[in-house]
């Protein structure tokens, strides 16, 4: 029996339950479209207040497009930075969420009709368990990365403690990371997001399963790894679900390049974004700006000033300078606001890709066959920058370093562009994922097999 058949009164009813960040977001919202399809019932937990207003206007266009989900607005208590030891404005928010957890207890146990299933963010992990287990209902987790970032993430806290002072984080079935390609704070002792991956890494086998935003034709052996007991003994089922396709709510009310790239010829224009986490510095800012100009290519440039959007108040000229502004708008486009990176990466005159590798991204880019030039500036990109430059659908200067500590000169990024544009075996890697991509996505194919699956297994309670 599908989904779509199931019994009037028996009707499966699910909780979700995101962070905070548009990268984690983003996922969440586009599996409860999925679900949606699937004739679940959904409850969508929204935190308030939220980090960024990028955060709250999607929230709002997503539950003004579906009605029927139910929202949970879940006022989380005030934290005191100087306990968690941090300042950066989302790992707080991750802390407070965590510490405000027993408060859904009540709300959701009087849910009707009752839950089959919680899934929950991957930074939520060990506060939700408890939730779950006063509830009585099966745990997943929505991880929002690559399965090789998964593998690092459960076998991280066996590897600390096995081998602290190794240059590398080795993990069975899969090879060998280096230390310089983790996340920043993740090597910084004591540090809120350490503790937080360390301790959810440690209780990863807890959950009823891991839903992941991947596939099987892209990272098939290591989920093999993952789901033989090779990377972890015990592990729960790791359930490929992805690439979670974009969905008509994401559309921004923002200034649309669309009619711009329509007077241009296919593949000619480079696109740069570096995701909603990422704030340049005016130098780089300026470099990239250069290399753009320099490389010959149209561009459409998305810049980020701030990391909090809600702090953004500069003009584009006060940001990059006015005579450098004038031969920008000279080559391409350049704005400083939300913009559908959907729609842009599948417009035909889009050829390639400056990207800071967040995997939603790479997702994206993958489901419309754009090749990539990988710049990690934060968290899981370094690690998703080197699977993209080993399958062969991007490239990944490996001595750029972290973007947010490497100053790269736009001389440099120019020879890239061109690098990356003028490359055959790219494109038609990058056309191969794409394919692989919408074969997997589609009626009968490997992830919507998935998604039948996992809702079959949550009408049995498990």
């Amino acid at each position: 029996m599908s989904s779509s058949d199931q019994p009037s009164g028996h009707q499966t009813h699910v909780a979700l339950f995101p962070s905070a960040g548009m990268g984690h977001l983003v996922p969440f919202l586009r599996l409860t479209n999925t679900l949606l399809r699937h004739n679940c019932k959904l409850t969508l937990i929204t935190s308030h207040p939220s980090v960024s207003s990028a955060e709250s206007h999607l929230i709002s266009r997503f539950l003004s497009a579906f009605p029927q989900i139910t929202e949970l607005k879940f006022h989380i208590l005030p934290l005191d930075p100087s306990i968690a030891n941090s300042d950066d404005p989302f790992f707080l928010q991750f802390e407070a969420i965590r510490r405000s957890v027993h408060i859904l207890n009540s709300p959701l146990s009087s849910l009707s009709p009752p839950l089959s299933a919680l899934v929950c963010d991957v930074a939520l992990i060990s506060s939700s368990l408890q939730l779950t287990a006063t509830l009585n209902i099966p745990n997943y987790a929505l991880f929002p990365s690559s399965a090789k970032m998964l593998s690092l993430f459960a076998y991280y806290p066996v590897a600390k403690m096995s081998d602290p002072s190794s240059d590398f984080i080795r993990i069975p079935a899969i090879g060998s990371i280096p230390k310089k390609s983790l996340p920043p704070p993740l090597l910084v002792n004591n540090s809120i997001f350490e503790k937080i991956f360390s301790q959810d890494g440690q209780r990863i086998r807890e959950l009823n399963g891991i839903l992941i935003n991947a596939m099987d034709t892209i990272e098939g052996d290591t989920l093999t790894a993952l789901n033989s007991g090779m990377v972890l003994n015990g592990l729960p089922p790791v359930i490929p679900i992805g690439p979670l396709l974009p969905c008509d709510f994401e559309n921004p009310d923002a200034k649309s390049p669309i009619k711009w790239l329509d007077n241009l010829p296919p593949r000619s224009v480079v696109f740069a974004c570096f995701g909603s986490r990422t704030a340049a510095s005016r130098d780089q800012i300026k470099e990239i700006g250069s290399g753009l100009v320099s490389s010959g290519y149209r561009f459409l440039w998305a810049v980020k000033d701030k990391v909090v959007d809600k702090e953004d108040k500069e003009g584009l000229e006060e940001i990059v300078g006015e005579e450098l502004m004038k031969k920008l708008k000279e080559k391409g486009m350049v704005l400083k606001e939300w913009v559908n990176q959907q729609e842009i990466l599948g417009h035909r005159a889009v050829g390639g890709f400056i990207s800071h590798c967040g995997w939603n991204s790479v997702m994206e880019a993958g489901l419309k066959g754009v090749p990539i030039l990988g710049w990690p500036q934060i968290g899981d990109q370094m690690v998703n920058a080197e699977l993209i430059a080993k399958k062969g659908v991007g490239m990944w200067v490996e001595e750029w370093g972290w973007g947010q500590t490497c100053l790269v000169k736009g001389e440099e990024l120019a020879g890239r562009i061109k690098e990356m544009m003028e490359s055959e075996a790219l494109r038609k890697q990058a056309a191969k994922f794409r394919d692989e991509a919408i074969k997997a996505v589609e009626v009968g194919g490997s992830c919507d097999r998935a998604i039948e699956g996992l809702i079959g297994r949550w009408r049995k309670g498990t």
